[in-house]
């Protein structure tokens, strides 16, 4: 299949020809209901939507590193049947979209029927021995858009496509990003929710993953009391995603959950490790593969605080807060293990599978903390070490990006303190007695290195692939939203391309390894997010 685009000098042949299956809408039931309204959807998995047309649609940046894995060339993402597909404005040959109906519990309170409010799923793509899902977010309204239109504003898709990726390459389980586009069209928001909308630019963000599905997705069948859909679709995700399980049984539906457990807290133990706050951990956004998913209201701890949270909704209960995030993962799949009791008719196993993630959660973060300390060889007081040190980095605002990558350059206790000042916000806050207690912490973590067999260099090579240099934070992504509000999009490519080495020193970019700057400490965008997007 042939396309072409029109440049100033010629016509440039473009071939985009995809490999594209259709698993999905072929084995899993769909809405009868073909058309596009706002309703309760029963019996069905999803529901077949179109993207909106646009009036003006321009992509702004691509990931090349994603689209060769799709089968996508540098020269084909150019081109204007590409701009069209990921903007919603052309559908690809001999593909139906369509959007998800699922369910969940929205901070703690079941919420019924979601779906995919604002995300249209295009296609699948198979491409060097894997399936990916291609979609659409803030491409338009679907049946499950309630009372929303379905679309997304240039803001909140700058931060989703950065965020994507820059965790996929910090080695954070991720959906990924493909394309981050304007849509032309203005949309209306009210970013503050005090009664002032405002018209902002509307973009659109094509997101990519082996599996855009959810606890919800298993969740609605089993409220609804469906059980034929909620096997019909356990054994999709089995047959598709968990192929080495064997043929679904009721063995095998405790195998699946206790992989979607054991993932689930991988994933959170990254974003501890890191210091990535989701922000809406709702049972609608946990991927049923345990991968990141969803980036609205996202945070990256500056101050170290296992109280904070980025999310403005849940500034008075902080139940999405940095410290509870693996309880919740432990609540969310809870719920999941509600929604698939019905096939297993045996809450036993589902009971211990549960119990057993509070003891990973403690043996994975316990090995991570110790990673990113340089502790390899075991010692009985390490725990104690550890927990003094979190105690410690809440005396005053620390910063824990900068404190953990500079930590791998420690050589004595007597320049500890020396050696962190970057990483403390306020100098003057450091009184005696919390000086006393730096030092002799620092003095401990002397003495406990002694014990280790392998050099300061090669120790500080381990730290360093633990300790990202580089992370997201909040005010880099507002500065590059700033600036392309002001149409100037430059600086959306240069944190693209940094965030892609997060681990690497990049002298040439040391200017991003620094703390919050002041004027970013309450700015709008900076510090705490609302979900409006």
């Amino acid at each position: 299949m042939y396309y072409y685009r029109s440049t100033a000098k010629k016509v440039i042949q473009v071939n985009m020809k995809l490999n594209i299956k259709n698993t999905f809408i072929e084995n899993l039931p769909a809405d009868k209901n073909l058309e596009n309204s706002r309703r309760q959807v029963e019996n069905a998995v999803y529901s077949f939507a179109n993207p909106k047309q646009t009036q003006a649609p321009k992509v702004l940046h691509v990931s090349a590193e994603m689209a060769e894995k799709l089968g996508i060339s540098i020269e084909e993402t150019k081109s204007d049947f590409f701009k069209n597909i990921v903007t919603g404005n052309e559908i690809y040959p001999n593909t139906k979209p369509f959007a998800m109906c699922y369910a969940g519990h929205q901070f703690g309170n079941w919420a019924g029927q979601l779906g995919d409010g604002r995300a249209i799923n295009l296609f699948e793509v198979a491409h060097q021995n894997k399936n990916w899902k291609v979609q659409l977010k803030g491409a338009g309204e679907t049946p499950y858009s309630r009372t929303a239109d379905g679309l997304a504003v240039l803001r909140s898709s700058i931060r989703e496509y950065l965020c994507a990726e820059a965790m996929f390459y910090l080695g954070v389980p991720t959906t990924r990003s493909l394309s981050l586009s304007l849509s032309g069209d203005e949309v209306l928001r009210d970013v503050l929710y005090n009664g002032n909308p405002a018209y902002e630019k509307g973009a659109i963000v094509s997101r990519i993953s082996p599996s855009f599905l959810r606890f919800g997705n298993f969740e609605i069948f089993a409220a609804r009391n469906d059980l034929k859909n909620l096997k019909i679709l356990t054994d999709y995700t089995i047959n598709h995603h968990f192929k080495h399980l064997g043929a679904p049984s009721k063995t095998t539906y405790i195998s699946f959950f206790k992989e979607v457990t054991t993932r689930t807290l991988d994933m959170i133990i990254h974003w501890q490790r890191v210091g990535f706050v989701h922000g809406v951990m709702n049972t609608d956004n946990m991927s049923i593969l345990g991968l990141t998913i969803d980036y609205g209201p996202y945070g990256w701890l500056e101050g170290f605080d296992f109280g904070w949270t980025p999310n403005t909704t849940d500034r008075q209960n902080k139940r999405y807060r940095y410290g509870n995030q693996p309880n919740i993962g432990l609540w969310n799949l809870y719920q999941l293990a509600n929604a698939l009791y019905p096939l297993i008719e045996d809450a036993k196993p589902l009971e211990e599978i549960l119990e057993q993630y509070k003891t990973d959660f403690q043996q994975k973060s316990f090995a991570m903390m110790k990673t990113k300390l340089g502790l390899f060889k075991d010692d009985e007081n390490d725990l104690e070490l550890i927990q003094q040190l979190e105690d410690d980095l809440q005396l005053v605002e620390t910063d824990m990006t900068i404190f953990f990558r500079n930590l791998s350059n420690f050589t004595n206790a007597k320049l500890g303190l020396t050696l962190m000042q970057d990483a403390f916000y306020d100098l003057t806050a450091i009184s005696k007695p919390i000086e006393k207690r730096w030092n002799s912490w620092f003095k401990k973590y002397e003495e406990r290195l002694l014990l280790e067999t392998i050099s300061n260099t090669e120790r500080k090579q381990k730290m360093d692939t633990a300790n990202p240099k580089y992370v997201l934070r909040n005010y880099m992504a507002q500065l590059a939203i700033d600036n392309a509000d002001k149409g100037n999009y430059d600086l959306i490519d240069t944190l693209f391309q940094l965030l892609k080495k997060p681990y690497e020193e990049q002298p040439e970019n040391e200017k991003w390894f620094a703390k919050r700057p002041e004027w970013a400490r309450n700015k709008v965008g900076c510090s705490m997010l609302s979900c409006s997007s």
